[in-house]
């Protein structure tokens, strides 16, 4: 593995590149990790596999690096920790652990040299991402495309010598070796977990219940049940907190004050979250019915991203905004409108005693939906009725035309 840095969401951090290379073809595999722990470890390993479309069927060689190795023992024998051999016992492979120290240093010179190379020439200078998973499939295009890459001194490419090599490895298993770490953590008053000296947040509903996590190498998952109810990405500087601002609606709509001082309103801003938009609003909610009242409204309006997707809701608070309103009932109608992509004029606008109309007189707003937007009638045309219609008829019989009493 080998560290550089990148713009990480607007913040320079150092990250982890692994690398895996097969020793007769030269190809390779890149990932890249916000630490180089055991489950990153693990986690490149299966990229890689998955990538190559099996496994190396005779060893893989390593530095003694602490993730698989806990104590090297006499010559090339180590002591292995438990989840690394598990680890090669799923995908059935064996390790070749380099000699220590300048002893061992040319047994392992061909990935040290590919990872230099690869950094020099596609992470310098640092690139700028909004995620790891975004860079993660960037290095997946350059690792194809460097297919027609011939190393130096060889007369065919990276990709021809790998077709010859593909056939000498070994099938992947059915399913895949889980990298990820389960804990299960308490939800503190504010509602939020720690894991490894960080904090992450948890909708409120779970404060002072124990949760199940998901420990991944570049993302840590809650789960309620088998439910994903919280996807955070993996915090790596000690005492540092990522929350999102969903988590805690419930508690800011009773207490609406204390909306505008949060900590997580303003992380919601760094991260895009929260856009112009949403600041229109709420300074035109503020404006019509006040401070609290006015919070109250645009957290109404944030509960529905839990519904509507974010681009149909930040558009149907531009139709409100332009037309003067800050009803959350006409926000969740719009949104859905333009979720099903029908015009903006469906919503006919008129007067009434209790909101403002685009030309500053009083009116409330009541939506027609037209006929034309309701789904069309599955059932089929009525069946004819008029067989049945003559049983309702009385039929004259040749026994009326003779007396009661009396044969034919």
């Amino acid at each position: 593995s080998t560290s550089f840095w990148l713009d990480l969401a607007g913040q320079r951090r150092k990250c982890v590149l692994f690398t895996l290379r097969l020793s007769y073809s030269g190809k390779a595999v890149h990932r890249v990790y916000a630490t180089a722990s055991q489950e990153a470890f693990l986690e490149g390993h299966l990229e890689a596999f998955t990538a190559l479309g099996g496994v190396p069927s005779v060893h893989i060689r390593y530095d003694n690096l602490k993730p698989a190795v806990k104590q090297v023992l006499f010559g090339r024998s180590r002591l292995e920790s438990a989840r690394w051999a598990s680890f090669k016992s799923w995908y059935q492979f064996s390790a070749f652990y380099c000699a220590p120290g300048e002893d061992g240093a040319h047994e392992k010179g061909g990935v040290e040299h590919e990872g230099g190379r690869f950094r020099r020439k596609h992470l310098v200078p640092p690139p700028a991402v909004d995620s790891l998973a975004e860079l993660n499939e960037r290095l997946a295009a350059i690792d194809i495309a460097e297919d027609a890459r011939h190393i130096h001194g060889r007369p065919t490419s990276i990709g021809f010598d790998f077709e010859a090599e593909r056939d000498r490895l070994r099938p992947l298993p059915a399913d895949d070796y889980d990298c990820g770490i389960d804990l299960t953590p308490v939800v503190a008053r504010n509602s939020r977990i720690t894991v490894r000296q960080c904090y992450y947040s948890v909708p409120a509903k779970f404060i002072g219940t124990k949760v199940r996590v998901k420990l991944r190498a570049n993302e840590l998952w809650v789960f309620d049940g088998r439910k994903v109810v919280a996807r955070h990405p993996r915090l790596t500087r000690r005492y540092t907190y990522h929350d999102f601002l969903d988590h805690y609606l419930e508690i800011l709509l009773a207490k609406p004050g204390a909306f505008a001082g949060a900590s997580t309103l303003a992380q919601a801003r760094a991260e895009g979250g929260f856009t112009k938009v949403h600041e229109a609003f709420w300074a035109a909610a503020k404006a019509k019915a006040g401070d609290r009242e006015g919070t109250r409204m645009l957290i109404e309006v944030l509960l529905l991203h839990r519904q509507l997707p974010p681009e149909a809701l930040v558009a149907a608070m531009e139709t409100c905004l332009r037309i003067g309103s800050v009803s959350t009932d006409l926000v969740a109608i719009e949104a859905r409108k333009a979720m099903e992509g029908t015009d903006a004029d469906d919503a006919e606008i008129l007067a009434g005693p209790d909101e403002a109309t685009p030309d500053g007189s009083a009116g409330a707003q009541v939506i027609s939906l037209h006929a034309r937007r309701l789904p069309p009638d599955p059932r089929q045309a009525l069946p004819d009725m008029s067989k049945y219609d003559r049983l309702l008829s009385p039929v004259a019989s040749r026994d009326s035309q003779t007396q009661k009493g009396h044969g034919a």
